[in-house]
């Protein structure tokens, strides 16, 4: 398949999917094309990362990084909180096949699969957790910075 269709295909769906979860939890209308870009950006960094060999778990914290920064960047252009961004941006990173895959070889009674299944979904979480603090320790620093040159 041609990397450019591919890459279009990536963006709609994570931007699709991003927009959906926010009409879901009733995001104010005015902030959905926010949601959208951020979903897709976040998504994209982790594709991009992913397929490079980086792996998935700097993958994720990446994406995550830049959707919380796009996040904190979209509720101060549109006066409003940055969780409205954050939560639907992190719908495409939140690792469900392995949390599935994890809980489905639990039942089975493979347990050393699924331990190894399980370290596999804390570490991403984790990752997408320290992602978006870092994002917001960036976003404290910089704005303490900028007050102290002022």
């Amino acid at each position: 398949m041609n990397i450019f269709v591919e890459l279009l295909i990536q963006i709609t769906f994570a931007f699709a999917a991003t927009v959906g979860f926010a009409v879901i939890i009733n995001n104010p209308r005015k902030a959905l094309l926010a949601c959208g870009i951020s979903g897709a950006a976040g998504w994209l960094v982790y594709w991009f990362f992913f397929h490079l060999g980086i792996g998935r778990v700097f993958s994720n914290f990446t994406a995550a990084l830049v959707a919380g920064l796009l996040g904190l960047v979209f509720a101060r252009y549109k006066k409003m909180p940055a969780i409205l961004f954050n939560i639907p941006a992190l719908v495409p990173l939140v690792p469900g096949v392995s949390a599935y895959k994890a809980v489905r070889t639990l039942v089975i009674g493979n347990m050393d699969q699924a331990i190894q299944l399980l370290v596999v979904v804390a570490m991403v979480t984790g990752a997408i957790a320290l992602g978006y603090m870092v994002a917001q320790l960036i976003n404290d620093a910089y704005f303490k910075i900028k007050k102290l040159l002022n």
